[in-house]
């Protein structure tokens, strides 16, 4: 077992996902089998390897304010979005323990899964992604009133998460850049590429393609987050899908 702690957003400021920009982040000392993309978590994530398997381990706390902490909180920040509908959801942010394991060399499945509700994936800053719904077969319609500035907001239980474009992290690393991984080990990168805006058209039903990137110059299957539904992910996840609990 190999464990990590990783350094920081501010490491990969110029990080360019699917632009052919260098990247000037930290590098881990990963495996050599492990993908080095892995090293740009930011600090308060864990990762290490475990036989097959990319651990990665957050307490899903973002590391950027939100009305959705206590007043009391230093992490509290009045909404100041331009949503003209926002209204707060009866939930707070609260600590969890999230353990995240992602197969160390991700593969597409012959059988594709459908994503579940809860974590289908983590950010960079070890917030989980959601998929498009915000219940069984429910769209986000009227949950995405409930976003905050940074477009996250928690469940009953208080675990914060992002079901569209983290903005936060996207503000830091640009439109084009790595913004995580989903369970699948499959990567995911901004809504921007090659200078010009993602559409939905642009993927496939899963929500991605393939082609090389500044953390996979031979080429990779990879999502990219879109301003329409679905979002971060399709029709499910297309590569063979590892586990979260907490």
């Amino acid at each position: 077992m190999r464990h990590t702690e990783f350094f920081g957003l501010l490491a990969v400021l110029v990080l360019a996902g699917c632009s052919g920009t260098e990247s000037s982040a930290v590098q881990a000392d990963l495996p050599a089998e492990a993908p080095v993309a892995f090293s740009q978590f930011s600090d308060g994530v864990t990762v290490y390897v475990e036989g097959d398997y990319i651990i990665v381990e957050s307490t899903g706390v973002p590391n950027h304010g939100s009305p959705y902490f206590d007043t009391s909180s230093s992490q509290y920040e009045a909404y100041n979005g331009s949503n003209a509908q926002f209204h707060l959801n009866p939930n707070r942010i609260a600590t969890q323990n999230l353990t995240f394991r992602f197969p160390i060399t991700a593969r597409e499945a012959s059988n594709k899964e459908a994503t579940p509700l809860g974590a289908i994936g983590v950010s960079l800053n070890g917030v989980p992604f959601y998929n498009q719904y915000a219940g069984p077969n429910q769209p986000l319609t009227f949950e995405i009133d409930s976003f905050d500035q940074y477009l996250g907001h928690p469940q009953q239980f208080g675990g914060y998460h992002y079901h569209m474009e983290p903005v936060y992290i996207t503000d830091m690393v640009g439109k084009e850049g790595l913004l995580g991984f989903l369970l699948d080990g499959f990567p995911v990168y901004g809504p921007r590429e090659s200078g010009e805006n993602v559409i939905n058209q642009d993927l496939d039903v899963y929500h991605g393609h393939k082609h090389a990137t500044p953390e996979y110059p031979d080429g990779t299957y990879h999502y990219h987050v879109t301003a329409e539904d679905p979002y971060i992910n399709g029709n499910g996840f297309f590569g063979v899908a590892g586990t979260v609990s907490q």
